[in-house]
């Protein structure tokens, strides 16, 4: 059996240290024999519930993202380090990350008693920046993505004479991520269908394929990646490695522009299929394994479960046993606001539309009957235009509704255009909807306040008087207990002590902002 690989003597512009032409047999013993646990925990294999009764198959969760550092990626980074030389751990270590690799190398080097220098990219989240930099290791930012940080860090390793610690493409880090393997198998004995794994630079699927193929080969491995950095899908693909120009940061932990020499020699013997899954059923597998765990991961940590979900939609599957490794929960929480709102679109749970209505008195209502007691997400109006307005709305569903709800609309005379899968409306329209209106004459601009449940929203509008025209509108549900509404009205000056005796009626909380000066600014 070959002995243990040695790092590089000589600074290269290829991964340092080159590795060995392994096959599976040599990757068998390695990952039996890795030396992982002084820092890193066997994980639980739990079983999804909720997510396996809803799509009729067996989905079992292996919780890499409960590991100290809060990823697998400690399992190869420490493997590597044990191998080393006390004269190389003297020197220090070094090694290019996007977070996870980083927290656990310098966990590692806490451990063995080493200094640790990381470079990352800017774009890597703030929270897996301060991680590295609590277990005592030196954070060095440069460039964009893995790919940048890993050229700078080339240059360092010739400048400080570090040893380079690969994050995927070393045999001695791939063996150690192959124990992610071991443990699944050990701890479900029984058939398997599938293992779904992330792919960012190959390790982890390099070394979970060796193991699985070695001792229980009928279970497929499948690789996932987000369709926007899809650099080892492609270079399986073509034959040979395939160098990206640009890579999506959404999945920060699997944005790599170019796989490793040895995991993609590795992938493309072993691993069976693909699947590549948009940022929408990225955010909606994180909610997907938050119902079930109670638990928040990272994009690259639910890239397993949406794929699952995407693999047996497409192949018709029930009844199959599969296995998602969480690969990672270091996300920054400020994130999960966009996570929140794109997982809606990913589960098909709103859908979105311009609807355009009748600019006449009751138009507005008749289109809020029509509604009834639908889960409103997002409701946007702006007068506009003498004879007809265009209204923004979001509506709660379940699965492919927008077609039904398209028709619908139309039935009743309100020509609807269908914007759940337009980008443009999801990122920025829904946020414009509005401005100033020469057609808002005698307008009074209100905040209400009212209790968050379904039919509430329609229910509120059906109190206001038929003479009163809805000249502004804007609503968006934010999952709180009260949604908060504006709204612009237009009240004839003979109606206005009406209109007093109207807010007094109600039983929601509400603001009068017609003097607010930002209203007068942008809106008047």
């Amino acid at each position: 059996m070959a002995g243990p690989a040695r790092p590089s003597k000589s600074p290269r512009a290829t991964p340092s240290p080159k590795p060995k032409r392994l096959g599976v047999p040599d990757y068998l013993q390695k990952i039996l024999n890795a030396q992982v646990y002084d820092v890193a925990r066997e994980t639980e294999l739990g079983r999804a519930a909720k997510l396996s009764r809803r799509i009729g198959n067996h989905v079992w969760l292996k919780r890499e993202d409960t590991q100290p550092v809060h990823s697998f990626k400690l399992r190869g980074a420490y493997n590597k380090m044990r191998q080393l030389t006390p004269e190389q751990l003297k020197r220090g270590v070094l090694c290019a990350s996007a977070g996870n690799h980083a927290q656990g190398v310098a966990l590692g080097a806490k451990q063995l008693g080493c200094t640790a220098v990381i470079v990352m990219p800017v774009t890597t989240p703030q929270l897996k920046i301060d991680a590295v930099r609590a277990l005592g290791g030196e954070v060095v930012l440069h460039g964009e993505s893995y790919s940048d940080a890993y050229q700078h860090a080339l240059e360092l390793e010739r400048k400080r004479g570090l040893t380079f610690v690969h994050p995927f493409d070393d045999p001695e880090v791939i063996a150690g991520q192959g124990t992610v393997a071991l443990e699944i198998l050990r701890q479900h004995p029984g058939p398997i269908d599938a293992v779904f794994v992330a792919i960012g630079g190959g390790g982890l699927i390099a070394g979970v394929a060796a193991y699985i193929k070695s001792v229980r080969p009928e279970t497929k491995v499948i690789g996932v990646q987000t369709t926007d950095s899809d650099a080892m899908a492609r270079s399986v693909a073509a034959g040979k490695r395939v160098q990206l120009a640009d890579v999506g940061l959404f999945s920060d932990g699997t944005a790599v522009k170019l796989v490793g020499e040895e995991t993609f020699r590795l992938a493309r013997s072993l691993v069976d299929d693909f699947v590549l899954v948009d940022t929408d059923a990225a955010c909606a597998a994180i909610k997907d394994i938050f119902e079930d765990t109670r638990s928040i991961v990272e994009p690259a940590g639910a890239l397993g479960v949406a794929a699952i979900k995407q693999y047996a939609e497409t192949h018709r599957l029930k009844g199959k046993t599969f296995v998602a490794i969480t690969c990672g929960a270091n996300m920054n929480f400020d994130r999960l606001r966009f996570v929140a709102e794109r997982a809606e679109v990913g589960e098909e749970r709103e859908a979105l539309f311009a609807i355009t209505i009748p600019e006449e008195r009751g138009s507005f209502r008749r289109l809020c009957e029509l509604i009834g007691d639908r889960s409103v997400t997002e409701f946007n109006y702006r007068i506009s235009d003498e004879s007809a307005a265009h209204v923004f709305v979001g509506l709660a569903t379940r699965g492919d509704e927008s077609g039904k709800l398209s028709r619908l609309f139309a039935k009743h005379g309100f020509a609807a255009l269908d914007l759940t899968d337009d980008e443009l409306a999801h990122q920025h329209l829904r946020h414009m909807v509005g401005g100033r209106s020469e057609l808002a004459k005698d307008e009074r601009l209100y905040r209400f306040v009212f209790p968050e449940r379904p039919g509430a929203l329609m229910r509120f509008l059906s109190h206001m008087h038929p003479d009163w025209n809805i000249s502004l509108f804007h609503y968006r549900n934010q999952g709180a207990d009260y949604g908060r509404t504006l709204v612009g009205i237009q009240v004839p000056r003979k109606d206005r002590k009406a209109f007093t005796e109207f807010l007094k009626t109600l039983a929601y909380p509400w603001v009068d902002e017609t003097e607010n000066p930002v209203y007068r600014l942008f809106l008047r």
